[in-house]
């Protein structure tokens, strides 16, 4: 790929994907108000901008990959931010989980100054991110600018689905991580049930892995974390509550009661509010185990 290209947001997703990137020989000027996330990608040859502005400016495409709503308004709207320095005819993407209608209020801004816009929120875990193996919701108008930065995706990931116009990315992912986040309460509460029962969690899971009650979050994310005793962050308990409250604020937009979402919802902040904050999704199971008094559930 010839022409510059940005890179915003280097965290627990996005510095691995900007180093898959890289070592696609394809040159990147990254960004991150930590700049200690910025200097692992040294070595693999990406150039350092100490600003938004200075990572944007003459960049044919950015691609921002921030935590949340208002940190993507402040990279892309305000007073030195991306469109201040984006050139008519270039490209943003964003693979931000950020709220629908944030989607939007950055999508229009940038079709009032000739920008493309792109929503390409992401799936799966930081383990995937790291591997190269992330999935893309795709959200875009415009063909020839998916066309552009199609080799960016594909250096990142190994799944992209094409889920509609401007916005419709972002909307299958704020719906997916209902679905996800809702399952890891379940699970916890499944797995400290049969603890309590007094069953044998790994027959559990094969039987489980058998029926239709089969699902990721049990067998690949619980299977890989908490169960082996892991929760250090691939994503975080903090950030799993920021999604779910996406869900619910998207679906009280258009008067739509999401009774077990709030519950859930409920939970994550009840969790947050402690020593789970920082820590792995799927460390709800342990929350839960606190709650019943038992001892942590392991394989």
């Amino acid at each position: 790929m010839t022409g510059k290209i940005a890179f915003i947001g280097l965290g627990a997703m996005g510095q691995p994907m900007a180093a898959n990137i890289l070592r696609k020989e394809i040159v990147l000027t990254v960004h991150d108000i930590d700049r200690e996330r910025m200097a692992p990608l040294h070595n693999l040859g990406a150039v350092f901008a100490d600003t938004v502005a200075e990572a944007a400016a003459g960049a044919e495409i950015v691609v921002t990959m921030l935590p949340a709503t208002a940190e993507v308004e402040e990279v892309v709207l305000h007073a030195g931010g991306v469109l201040d320095t984006l050139a008519s005819g270039s490209v943003l993407m964003d693979m931000s989980t950020i709220a629908p209608l944030g989607t939007d209020k950055v999508a229009a801004a940038c079709a009032a100054q000739g920008v493309a816009f792109i929503d390409a929120p992401v799936g799966r875990l930081a383990s995937h991110a790291i591997a190269g193996e992330s999935l893309f919701m795709i959200g875009c108008d415009d063909e020839a600018a998916f066309e552009r930065v199609k080799p960016l995706v594909e250096a990142m990931g190994t799944t992209i689905h094409r889920c509609g116009g401007v916005g419709a990315g972002i909307r299958t992912k704020v719906v997916n991580n209902f679905l996800i986040l809702s399952l890891t309460q379940v699970n916890a509460e499944a797995l400290t049930l049969a603890a309590k029962l007094g069953l044998d969690i790994g027959v559990l899971k094969e039987v489980n892995a058998g029926t239709t009650g089969t699902n990721g979050q049990l067998h690949v994310n619980f299977a890989t974390k908490v169960l082996k005793g892991d929760v250090e962050p691939g994503f975080k308990i903090d950030l799993a509550h920021k999604d779910m409250g996406l869900a619910l604020e998207a679906a009280d937009a258009i008067r739509l009661g999401l009774p077990v979402g709030a519950a859930v919802h409920a939970v994550y902040g009840a969790a947050r509010a402690g020593d789970y904050a920082d820590k792995d999704f799927s460390a709800l199971l342990d929350y839960a185990c606190e709650l019943a008094g038992i001892d942590k559930v392991r394989l």
